[in-house]
């Protein structure tokens, strides 16, 4: 199988990549996108190292586009705090960035086509389902069958309909995640969560609060320095 896997730099998408290594595929590459992201820097370097280190070919996708265009997303407008406390808070939805996953994969499906992947994989997972609509199996599904039909007579027919899209962890949580991670030997210094996007990953955001949570439901050893330790207690016990 040849695949082109979406890769952000974060946890999910760098252990996508390296079981997708470790399978052996006849073909693997790495797409990622710049769409303005505030922790872009850090995020994407993540992705570039792994990249690296796999000796895989990294295509960089220039969406900065966007950041002017979707305002109200904390992730892209300066003028949105990110918001603290747990990933599955009503709060959290201050990061939707409106699409996304529909539009990464659109422009995705072009590259794979362009450069003769097979499929796409993305790592979109179990977790993201209350928050984001387009990380549901139902967007799934629906987005596989309508990249088939976009591309009728492009793509090689392969498995059914929706299968040149591919999700391994849609239905898997975040600790799931990590212990397969832990089994395929990410090392997890080269991974980004945090959404602030400083030096450090703040400990606070949705996104650190769920590393945590996943590291710890995992039983697996968190290597992540945070500026804020203690947060966890207070988002794990009320």
């Amino acid at each position: 199988m040849s695949t082109l896997a979406v890769v952000s730099g974060g946890m999910d998408s760098v252990t996508m990549l390296h079981v997708l290594h470790d399978q052996g595929e006849k073909k693997l590459g790495v797409v990622s996108f710049d769409y303005g992201q505030r922790h872009g820097r850090k995020e994407l370097n993540c992705a570039l190292q792994n990249c690296n280190d796999l000796n895989l070919e990294w295509t960089l996708i220039d969406m900065a586009f966007m950041k002017s265009l979707l305002i109200g997303s904390s992730l892209t407008d300066s003028r949105v705090d990110v918001p603290e406390g747990h990933y599955a808070a009503e709060s959290m939805k201050a990061t939707v960035v409106p699409n996304r996953n529909m539009i990464m994969l659109s422009i995705a499906a072009g590259v794979a086509l362009a450069n003769g992947y097979e499929r796409i994989a993305t790592a979109v997972h179990a977790g993201d389902h209350a928050i984001y609509p387009d990380c549901r199996p139902e967007f799934i599904e629906e987005m596989g069958n309508l990249l088939d039909t976009a591309t009728d007579g492009f793509w090689e027919p392969f498995f059914g309909d929706g299968a040149h899209l591919y999700a391994p962890f849609v239905n898997k949580t975040k600790a799931d995640i990590v212990r397969i991670g832990d089994g395929v030997g990410v090392d997890w210094t080269k991974t980004w969560s945090c959404y602030v996007g400083e030096e450090s990953h703040c400990g606070k955001c949705g996104t650190c609060v769920e590393r945590k949570e996943a590291f710890r439901l995992a039983g697996v050893v968190d290597p992540t320095p945070y500026k804020d330790e203690a947060f966890e207690v207070a988002a794990y016990r009320g």
